[in-house]
This record gives structure tokens, C-alpha cells and sequence, in this order.
């Protein structure tokens, strides 16, 4: 994301690896539209995109409480949307109506979250170590954060260790995140990828010795349950069957300490149609019936450790995060 000349250009992760096309926010609803249609995406870029809405409401003069549940509707799953547009609000308040604090705000809020990924990059590869082979899923990278990226921040810093690194990526359906977006990252680094289907991740795992799996989250909350992409609930159910550590990263405006329960985390459902087709192509019978909820829940017990720019979570995860505070 950029700002440019008094707009948000939103690289538009819809149409990647095949093109590179920046979008133009001009106002308050372009951004939400554009969180809700997937042109930007990962719980640390919705946060910081939300805030550069919240500058530009308070640049064209729209009530920010306006701008506060439009921008909430989009994607209810990610605790840094709601935490970003807070911190926007309490800026607001001290700002005496000049909307070029809420825009220094939101550069600050990117700047932060950079750091942190730095941050976690060291810290995550400090804690897993020398490894051959590694697992990710969806796209936890530069493009779902303000750069770097969490899950693939720690895998950028463990290539800085072994530069023979494997990473295997599972395509993420129905958006296929992994095989586009994170293929793309990593090849662009020099990293060598591996891409496998969903329902290859069990045997991948026997068959190419995978030593860790690291992915993102798009909210943690008080006992370590922590809600990701579709498919990560399997994913780490396999990994403890094969004895594989099981790893988020994720930066603290993530971790929602409000909630006692991966229970009381808001799933969201998205289109059916989204899961029949794809870019327009049906793949599915028209009558047929479709479920998509585009997050599961891990519980803490299948994780081995959460990192986060002010430390690492270890196991009883509820009293390790909450030392982190």
C-alpha cells in the first residue's frame, strides 16, 4: 500500500502472479469495497489499509462514527481491523478536526507494524532453528502486512540460516492465497517453493520430511486458540499427528485478550458462489450447495508456541500471553 497525492493505492492481490495493478482509494467507501473484494488481505494489512480509510473520512468530512461500521462490516474476522480504526478514533478525538493527524497516525501504524514483523522474523527463527523444510498456508507475507510478514518473516529470517530451505505451500483454496500470492513472494526472494494442493498436506508431510509449520493468524485470543484461513485446523491437527511443531506468528494487535475462547471468535462467511467458481469459470453444479466460512479456529493445545514482537508464547499459552501484556 502507498499513499499517494492524498489517496491509498492498494496493490490489488485479486489478479497476482499474472498482473501488477495498483487500485486508487480516493475516499472512506473505496477502501472498505476494497477490503471486502479481496484486493487487499491479512489481518496486519486490513488493519493498516483501515486506518488510511479512517484518514480519508476525516479528509472528506464524513462522520468518522460512519466510517467506523462501514469499515467494521467488511471482514469481521480480523482483530486488527477493529483495533486500527480505535486507535484512529482516539487520535481523532485529540486532533481538534485536522485530518492530517489521522493520516501521520496511520503512517505510524504501517511503520510499527514493520518493525514487528522484523521483530518476529528474528525471533521466530532464533526459536525454530536450523530446518530443511517448512510448511506455511494461505499468504502470511509482505502482501497480508505492511511488509516483510509474519509467518513469512520467520521464514525469510530461517533462509537467511540455511539458504537450501524448502517451503511447501498448499494452493488455499477457494482464493488460492498460497499458490498465488506466497509462491510469488518467496520466488521473488530466491526461496525455493514447493506448491501442493489442500488434500496433499497429510502425505507431504511423511514423504518430504517437513520439520516445521509456521502460519499466520487473523485473531489470538486469551487461552492461544487463534482463528486463521480455511484449512489451518486441519493442518495443525496433522502436524501434531506426525509429530511436527506447529507455530503462529503474528503481531500483538492481533491477540485479543477481551476473548476467553476461540468459541466466541466471529467467523466469516463468504459467498457460496465463491467456492462453485472461480475467476467466472464454474466448477460446480449450479444446484449444487456450497459452505464457506473463510476462517477455522486452532486450539492452543495443537500450538506450540505464538510469536509476537514482545516475546514468545509458550505452553499453558493462557498464562504465557498473558504475561506478555
Amino acid at each position: 500500500m502507498k499513499w499517494r497525492n492524498g489517496r491509498l493505492s492498494l496493490l490489488d492481490q485479486r489478479v497476482l502472479p499474472a498482473e501488477e495493478v495498483w487500485l486508487t482509494c480516493e475516499d472512506c467507501q473505496s477502501v472498505a469495497d476494497a477490503i471486502r473484494d479481496m484486493v487487499v488481505r491479512g489481518a496486519p494489512a486490513i488493519g493498516v489499509t483501515a486506518a488510511y480509510g479512517m484518514a480519508l473520512a476525516a479528509k472528506e468530512g464524513i462522520d468518522l462514527e460512519d466510517a467506523r461500521q462501514m469499515l467494521l462490516a467488511t471482514r469481521p474476522t480480523a482483530v486488527n481491523l477493529g483495533w486500527a480504526i480505535s486507535r484512529m478514533e482516539g487520535i481523532w478525538r485529540k486532533s481538534g478536526g485536522d485530518w492530517k493527524f489521522l493520516k501521520t497516525e496511520a503512517d505510524r501504524i504501517m511503520e510499527e507494524d514493520i518493525e514487528a514483523n522484523l521483530r518476529m522474523g528474528e525471533l521466530g527463527a532464533e526459536l525454530i532453528g536450523q530446518v530443511g523444510c517448512v510448511m506455511t498456508i494461505c499468504n502470511a507475507g509482505a502482501l497480508a502486512t505492511a511488509g516483510y510478514g509474519t509467518a513469512l518473516g520467520v521464514i525469510r529470517s530461517l533462509f537467511r540460516q540455511n539458504r537450501d530451505l524448502m517451503v511447501m505451500v498448499p494452493e488455499t483454496r477457494p482464493w488460492l492465497q498460497g499458490a498465488r500470492l506466497t509462491a510469488w513472494e518467496l520466488q521473488r526472494d530466491g526461496i525455493n517453493v514447493t506448491v501442493i494442493t489442500d488434500n496433499m498436506v497429510g502425505w507431504t508431510m511423511k514423504q518430504k520430511n517437513v520439520q516445521a509449520v509456521i502460519t499466520g493468524a487473523d485473531r489470538i485470543v486469551a487461552s492461544g486458540d487463534a482463528a486463521n484461513k480455511i484449512g489451518t485446523y486441519g493442518m495443525a491437527h496433522l502436524a501434531a499427528a506426525h509429530k511436527i511443531p506447529f507455530y503462529i506468528a503474528a503481531p500483538w494487535s492481533t491477540v485479543d485478550m477481551k476473548l476467553a475462547s476461540g468459541d466466541d471468535i466471529p467467523i466469516e462467511e463468504r459467498d457460496p458462489e465463491e467456492v462453485k467458481a472461480f475467476r467466472g469459470l464454474k466448477i460446480a453444479p449450479d444446484s449444487a450447495d456450497a459452505w464457506h466460512p473463510a476462517f477455522d479456529v486452532t486450539p492452543g493445545r495443537l500450538i506450540s508456541a505464538i510469536i509476537t514482537e514482545r516475546g514468545i508464547a509458550q505452553p499453558p499459552l493462557n498464562q504465557s500471553l498473558r504475561a506478555l501484556q
